[in-house]
């Protein structure tokens, strides 16, 4: 965690808060050791940036989720198009 914060230039403290929030939730060593994933820091860089903008914890959070999900929804949809062009049956994700 104190290299993960150290590469974000944030305090563990503010990774912990992500970590509660539920915005990221890190898997753990053997030894119980926080691990974060590339996309997980930057989730919390995003946040991290929202929150120095003045954009509350909580609603930064609910932001970053929204975001990933209009992402994703993109991703789905633009494969439709793409699947429908072809003339082939749509695959919708699990």
């Amino acid at each position: 965690m104190g290299r993960a914060a150290e590469m974000l230039g944030v305090t563990p403290a503010f990774l912990r808060s992500l970590d509660t929030a539920r915005l990221i939730v890190p898997q753990r060593s053997s030894g119980g050791h926080r691990r974060y994933s590339r996309y997980q820091l930057r989730l919390a860089q995003r946040a991290r940036d929202l929150i120095d903008q003045g954009t509350p914890l909580e609603a930064a959070c609910r932001i970053i989720i929204l975001e990933d999900q209009l992402a994703e929804a993109e991703r789905i949809n633009a494969r439709l198009r793409q699947d429908r062009l072809k003339g082939e049956t749509p695959h919708l994700p699990d």
